[in-house]
């Protein structure tokens, strides 16, 4: 924590400013007292609307850490200490599954129906506070107000998709094999979810695993990264006062190792679903082999966005960008590679350049900001280490490149180009605002470049060629392909990866399965001979 608050100090909001040494130290205090002020009214505000809340729920009950031990929650953009929250392990873990588990059994014996009418009214409550979620998100995670809002919106879309399809969940009759029998397939709620989720969409992640669990008829342990706990407070808070009852949903934050071992350890989770690094999620798969949990995963990527000389020069520069800078980078469907066809590569590389530079970095709470913080100075860390790998290996850096002059985490826009596929940004996420490109010949060479990793979550392809288009969209080894579109996630289409970017489905009709065990129900003539 020290040396996250010795990293500060500040300038301009805009990309390319320049302060002269005799001035810079004045700038920096009062850029420092402003955002540091913007920090301490958006937390005034939220306490006053009941919706900062700091201590974990298990139960229907706000509880403190057994021991009493506690983290702090920062702001990325000042490293200010917004409040301290529980740091809970194994026993509260525990206790939360015990609650879930006897919730369990009342939830799930509810219709459809009495499931649907409390989440379209926790739908309705986010939507409600929308604003107050947005500043809450901005606080604990950095992203600028306006995306944070736009992430509460998509956020509770999963609610409210979720409270519909609770009404839809089908079985089947089978036709029998013989006379005197009848065949019938019921779904039935996988039980008790452990969701452990991630820092970058502290709101989506949640809803997207909670919404078809509770429609299911399961109940949840939510695990929501040390890093942005509050947020996930908040959104039970109102699950609370929508009628979802008691123990229904559970939060649990703190010593990850210790919350991980005891969802999967526990015989009565039935479940573990996760979004968050392929490492992580190989040692959830693992230890889940020991109770023989369903597991759903989505992991890392490394995206391709492929544009090539047919494209829009316009659409493929606005829609490159929509997929890279969105979060700063720090999206697991953010383009890592961008892919450009030799005829257009300058072209583009000077548009999309010059479209970058116009990004404003600073507060997420100012006006105009398009790009806030890195979550911390390990993800600064990372950047640096990948931009140094590859300008060792022959690679230019067209714009940014560094630190942002208004310092702790905050980082510049950066291009860089001649990119090749040895460098750690062609290899692997970098999960920043760097955009790499790389030139290539032929569409053959496209797919084999963009294939060329064990990801498999996200690719997008520019092009006007409308046959083109279908033949790379069905080479692609990716679960989600954007075509002449930069942002495509949506509550109503499936989200998840193929190879070692995940396993399973969000979103949609498809993310219901997750939650659900099929049964096969045999049913015999009694009255028979």
């Amino acid at each position: 924590m020290a040396a996250h608050i010795a990293l500060r100090r500040s300038s301009k909001l805009l990309t390319r400013s320049y302060v002269s040494s005799s001035s810079s130290s004045s700038i920096s205090r009062r850029f420092i007292r402003q955002m540091s002020m913007d920090t301490q009214g958006a937390a005034a505000e939220l306490r006053s609307s009941g919706l900062l809340q700091t201590q974990g729920l298990i139960g229907g009950k706000w509880t403190d850490a057994y021991d009493k031990k506690t983290i702090e929650v920062c702001d990325p953009a000042t490293g200010d200490v917004i409040v301290n929250v529980p740091c809970m392990g194994r026993r509260e873990t525990n206790d939360a599954i015990s609650s879930a588990y006897e919730a369990f059994k009342a939830w799930s014996k509810l219709t459809a129906n009495e499931r649907s009418k409390c989440l379209r009214k926790w739908y309705d409550l986010l939507i409600a506070n929308k604003e107050q979620l947005g500043r809450l998100i901005t606080l604990e995670q950095g992203k600028p107000l306006k995306e944070a809002v736009g992430e509460v919106s998509y956020g509770a879309s999963f609610i409210e998709f979720y409270a519909e399809e609770a009404k839809r969940i089908y079985g089947d009759i089978i036709p029998p094999t013989l006379a005197d029998r009848r065949l019938f397939v019921l779904k039935q709620p996988v039980g008790v979810v452990g969701a452990i989720t991630p820092w970058n969409f502290p709101l989506a992640m949640i809803t997207r695993k909670v919404g078809p669990a509770l429609a299911c008829g399961c109940t949840v342990v939510i695990k929501p990264s040390e890093l942005t706990p509050l947020t996930a407070l908040a959104a039970v808070e109102l699950s609370l006062q929508a009628g979802i009852p008691p123990g229904a949903v559970n939060v649990v934050m703190g010593n990850a190792s210790e919350i991980g071992d005891a969802l999967l350890e526990s015989p009565q989770v039935r479940k573990i679903t996760f979004t968050g690094s392929t490492a992580v999620g190989k040692k959830l798969m693992a230890g889940a082999a020991g109770t023989v949990k369903k597991v759903s995963l989505e992991l890392g990527g490394n995206a391709p966005c492929i544009v090539f000389d047919d494209a829009d020069l316009d659409v493929a520069v606005k829609g490159s960008i929509a997929a890279k800078f969105r979060n700063s980078g720090q999206t697991c469907v953010c383009a890592n590679r961008i892919l450009v066809q030799e005829g257009i590569y300058e072209k583009f590389a000077n548009s999309f350049t010059s479209a970058v530079q116009d990004l404003q970095v600073g507060n997420g709470f100012r006006e105009g900001v398009s790009q806030g913080p890195l979550i911390n100075e390990a993800a600064v860390q990372k950047v640096e280490k990948f931009i140094q790998d590859a300008v060792s290996k022959g690679a230019n850096v067209r714009l940014g490149g560094k630190r942002h002059s208004l310092g702790m985490t905050f980082y510049e826009p950066t291009v860089i180009s001649d990119v090749k596929s040895e460098m750690l940004l062609s290899r692997e996420e970098v999960f920043g605002p760097v955009a790499p490109l790389l030139r290539f010949k032929t569409e053959e060479e496209a797919i084999q470049m963009a294939n060329d990793t064990n990801a498999g979550l996200a690719a997008y392809v520019f092009t006007t060629n409308v046959q083109r288009s279908w033949r790379v969209s069905e080479a692609l080894e990716y679960g989600l392909v954007g075509v002449n579109e930069g942002l495509i996630s949506t509550e109503v289409a499936p989200f998840g990866g193929v190879k070692q970017s995940g396993l399973g489905r969000e979103g949609s009709k498809y993310g219901m399965d997750e939650y659900l065990e099929v049964k096969y129900v045999c049913l015999g003539d009694m009255n028979r001979a």
